[in-house]
């Protein structure tokens, strides 16, 4: 509004158009905009109502102040299906009126254009974009009256999706959240905006949903294909509301707002299809910061050949996965598909005849036939103690969720000696990385040498969209050479794709893929862990047995078209 937009000291807006036209006085235009702040009603009702300035005139300067369209409501007729979807509150508050739609534009009866607080409500409660359209100001006064009486108070929004049947969050309700739903009637706004969002995140192929609030805004933003882009920004003043309505589905604590909370919350789609959102709050400056992450178990059963091995590189996956005992090792950092990678192994590992255990935190999709701990350190259920009892129920395949330190790593070692297989994730760089790592907590290098079968190193990076990727012709054999293309490979005339843009993808990307490096721990490795040889040294010891690292397996995927260069450099960090 713009009685909340004066600047120390002078006017500004629609004010300072009124005091150039000669329409006020400025001493009587700064007391006009206090008096209206005190009385928390609009600026030009204050100025029409105290008869400062007729509505005629003052609409007149609004309309060639802003370059807004200036239209009479006697000439119109309303869409009484728009007001009745708005609640009478808001419109009296802010002096304003839904007009009529045009497309996905609503136009919007305002006395003042600047009043950018009230359209950002109308946009977040009717999801549609406004459209300032100036009025008179004791006409838009009588109107609002006239449909105050005539509806009840305009009613409130419908709490239902209207596209899309959310049915109940997990199956059952909670007491907290059916205390909760009662006093949430007068939110339906904020219900719809919540599922919304994760109805558009499930559409768009999101993996991560943040909601997050500022001094000045609020946003909520959604990673697809590894990308953070903002999808839109609600009100600030709904903050509060967000975050509650978040933490009721996902069964939290509604009156601790000063320490984390971690939870979850099952959507059901159909009879059929749900998806889980692992939920994240945590306390920020300006309050309450939620993280969703999208579990979609439909994820898990990809099936090794859409995640983007090479043929050589799966041929090492299958038969490392199958042996009867020893480690298979996944590396790589957060948000690499680390867990997809794992999970895909054990569904091909996973039959009647084998006892199959996992110690995850968190356990972040539920596997059928699969015995799943999850590890929480405040109880005492640690990696190291899961682990422990496994090894007392006959299993024959072990899923740890990350080595974290020298007890676990042990005892996983010994899992690997005793006839297990034991399957496990690190952080680190690459492969040979890996190796030197588990020396470094402690654990000895004959253990090393001699229980490792496979390390898997990993990254993701986007996709070329197939219906707008362009070859790039300006690129030269010596920029190809800089790159790391063999003499062999740039003789073949290949041709390198870059992204484009089109309606069909997110900036010329569709989906990721994986590049990997897949290293098995031959004799010959084995001699040099055993002697105490670093990761560079590790490293030359792979490329000599024909192991592309994760930079040449990057080249591939960009020699066969499926991603770009810029694309690589980003994930590989080379180039």
């Amino acid at each position: 509004m713009a009685v909340n937009q004066k600047p120390p000291g002078g006017l500004q807006g629609l004010g300072r158009s009124l005091v150039q036209e000669g329409l006020l006085a400025e001493d009587v235009a700064l007391k006009a905009v206090r008096d209206a702040q005190t009385a928390k009603v609009p600026f030009v009702a204050w100025l029409v109502a105290n008869r400062l300035c007729s509505s005629s005139a003052i609409a007149l300067v609004a309309a060639r102040a802003f370059t807004v369209p200036l239209l009479d409501l006697d000439a119109i007729e309303i869409d009484p299906d728009l007001t009745k979807r708005v609640k009478h509150e808001l419109l009296q508050k802010h002096h304003v009126l839904p007009l009529y739609l045009r497309g996905r534009t609503l136009f919007v009866g305002v006395l003042d254009p600047a009043q950018q607080g009230a359209l950002d409500e109308l946009r977040f409660q009717l999801k549609f974009t406004p459209e300032p359209v100036v009025v008179e100001c004791d006409k838009l006064v009588a109107l609002l009256e006239k449909l105050a009486d005539t509806s009840g108070g305009l009613g409130a929004l419908d709490t239902t999706d209207g596209e899309f049947d959310l049915g109940d969050l997990d199956g059952s309700g909670t007491e907290q959240e059916e205390a909760a739903e009662e006093s949430e009637v007068d939110d339906a706004p904020v219900v719809r905006f919540v599922n919304r969002m994760l109805i558009d995140a499930i559409k768009q192929g999101a993996s991560d949903l943040h909601f997050e609030p500022y001094e000045k805004f609020y946003r909520v933003r959604f990673r697809v294909d590894g990308e953070l882009s903002e999808i839109f920004r609600p009100p600030t003043q709904l903050a509060g509301k967000i975050a509650a309505r978040i933490k009721v589905m996902a069964r939290l604590d509604l009156a601790e707002r000063r320490v984390p909370q971690d939870g979850r919350i099952k959507l059901k789609l159909s009879k059929n299809k749900a998806i889980d959102f692992r939920v994240s709050t945590c306390p920020t400056l300006w309050g309450e910061k939620a993280v969703m992450r999208i579990l979609d178990s439909d994820s898990a059963r990809l099936g090794i050949d859409m995640l983007g091995y090479e043929e050589a590189q799966k041929a090492l996956f299958l038969k490392n996965l199958h042996k009867p005992y020893g480690m298979f090792l996944v590396t790589g950092p957060t948000g690499s598909g680390k867990t997809v990678s794992l999970y895909t192994g054990i569904n091909l590992l996973n039959n009647p005849d084998i006892n199959i255990s996992t110690a995850e935190d968190p356990v972040e999709i539920q596997l059928p036939g699969v015995n799943q701990v999850q590890v929480d350190e405040k109880t005492g259920m640690t990696f190291a103690k899961a682990l422990k009892s496994f090894l007392r129920q006959d299993p024959d395949v072990i899923l740890v969720g990350e080595i974290r330190d020298l007890e676990t790593a042990s005892i996983a070692v010994k899992a690997a000696q005793t006839g297990h297989m034991v399957m496990s994730t690190l952080h680190t760089n690459d492969a040979p990385q890996t190796l030197t790592r588990l020396q470094d907590m402690g654990v000895p290098p004959f253990a090393v040498a001699t229980t490792i079968n496979l390390i898997v190193a990993q990254r993701l990076a986007r996709r070329l969209c197939r219906e707008c990727m362009v070859a790039d012709e300006e690129i030269t054999p010596a920029q190809l050479a800089t790159e790391g293309f063999t003499e062999e490979e740039i003789a073949t005339g290949f041709k390198v794709f870059r992204a484009k843009g089109c309606g069909r993808c997110n900036n010329g990307y569709k989906g990721r893929t994986g590049i990997y490096q897949v290293m098995p721990i031959t004799d010959a490795l084995r001699r040099l862990i055993m002697s105490g040889a670093n990761a560079v040294e590790l490293a030359d010891q792979a490329a000599r047995e024909g192991i592309p690292d994760l930079r040449r397996s990057a080249l591939t995927k960009v020699r066969n078209g499926v991603t770009s260069l810029e694309e690589i450099n980003s994930v590989t960090l080379e180039g």
